[in-house]
């Protein structure tokens, strides 16, 4: 019975965790949020990135309004719907425009909710219906959902543009006397234009006129790269962040500190008690040299002088090959003449060398001096081949 509910216990304990794993891998939804950053079909960054690609002065500010860079000549704001821009920022807006700065406002399509104080002073209100019309688009473009608007008025940056391409939503009103409708379609307005000062503002209903998805239709484009010429342009995105929460009330940290005594007064009281500590143990580990020391009376005793022997001069060939190309394959004497002529080192000293190992080599008994003698000697040709040292033994 106690096996049967282990089983079980398991099987629902793999259970969550496909069903987390699953949920997991599912992708995220496209964002809606019309910000520089985002690329899906509703973003903005292929307008970002065409605009300083083509060498225009584009710029994005996460900072309030009130603080522009002060060589702005053209503000994007997109649809903002994360922060709502307060009153002191609507006065910044009014005198950024006065001066002869131009306003790009595309109003979020539920007016009335998100951006009261900036809707106030332009004075907007949903307007009609647009109609559905594919006119314009070619065999191999499709806008699910578009609609293609007329230029009424080409004037500014709509000047030789004659339609542009954006959702087939409900227009806007502005209820100004300035105001002037720009484009739309019918009854429809989606684009007005309002002089304030020196300056102009550009209203149009939604983002859609520099969304990824819409920028090369038509002449959405056009539009705004005309904007660009006018000086440094700069994106909004200050306002489509969230708001930072409220801090913590000071109740949920004493609640907190509470549960924490609590938690820790149980620890002290039901926790295993366990003894005095014991002194740490001090290892000592040997050295490098006592390592080396210990190979050298191993080799000793061993006694392989002689067949390590070979091995030193098939070490530096091995060295000559690999540094200054002298094949394995050639014999000493030439071998010698071309480590002479391209590596700078006496053909003598490697003969000299080669003769004494094969004469040792020769011997009934290679006593361990004569294998260190001859060793160093390779060791000196070796480190000048590599270009460590010279080729001449020390004294």
């Amino acid at each position: 019975m106690k096996n049967v509910r282990t089983l079980a216990a398991f099987a629902l304990l793999i259970a969550l965790a496909l069903a987390v794993g699953l949920s997991a891998r599912r992708e995220p939804p496209e964002s809606p949020v019309p910000t520089v950053e985002n690329t899906g079909p509703q973003g903005a960054r292929a307008l970002y990135l065409f605009l300083r690609e083509g060498g225009r002065p584009v710029a994005t500010s996460l900072a309030p309004l009130d603080a522009l860079p002060k060589d702005t000549r053209t503000l994007v704001i997109a649809a903002p719907e994360g922060r709502p821009i307060t009153k002191d920022e609507v006065l910044a807006l009014r005198s950024f425009v006065e001066v002869g700065g131009t306003l790009v406002y595309l109003s979020p399509r539920e007016l009335g909710r998100h951006q009261a104080a900036l809707e106030s002073w332009l004075r907007l209100e949903e307007g009609p219906l647009l109609p559905a019309t594919e006119r314009g688009l070619g065999t191999d473009l499709a806008d699910a959902g578009g609609t293609t608007v007329d230029v009424w008025v080409s004037t500014g940056p709509l000047r030789g543009l004659t339609s542009l391409r954006v959702s087939q939503e409900r227009g806007i009103v502005v209820w100004h006397p300035d105001a002037l409708p720009l484009a739309g379609l019918g009854g429809a307005v989606t684009l007005w234009r309002r002089a304030v000062g020196s300056g102009e503002i550009f209203i149009l209903a939604g983002a859609d006129l520099l969304e990824n998805r819409r920028l090369e239709l038509l002449d959405n484009t056009r539009f705004w790269d005309a904007l660009s010429l006018r000086g440094p342009l700069v994106v909004d995105e200050y306002h489509h962040l969230q708001a930072p929460p409220p801090p913590l009330s000071r109740g949920i940290w004493v609640f907190v500190a509470q549960v924490l005594g609590v938690g820790l007064l149980y620890a002290l009281s039901r926790g295993t008690r366990f003894g005095a500590p014991r002194p740490l143990r001090v290892e000592r580990h040997r050295s490098a040299l006592e390592y080396v020391r210990s190979m050298g009376w191993l080799m000793r005793r061993a006694k392989v002088e002689r067949e390590l022997l070979p091995e030193l001069d098939r070490a530096l060939r091995q060295r000559m090959q690999e540094r200054l190309g002298i094949s394995l394959t050639l014999d000493d004497a030439e071998a010698a003449r071309l480590l002479e002529r391209d590596g700078g080192i006496a053909a003598a000293h490697y003969l000299a060398a080669r003769a004494e190992l094969t004469s040792l080599q020769a011997q009934p008994v290679v006593r361990p001096a004569d294998y260190a003698r001859v060793a160093r000697a390779y060791a000196h040709l070796e480190r000048a081949v590599t270009g460590h040292a010279s080729s001449r033994p020390a004294a």
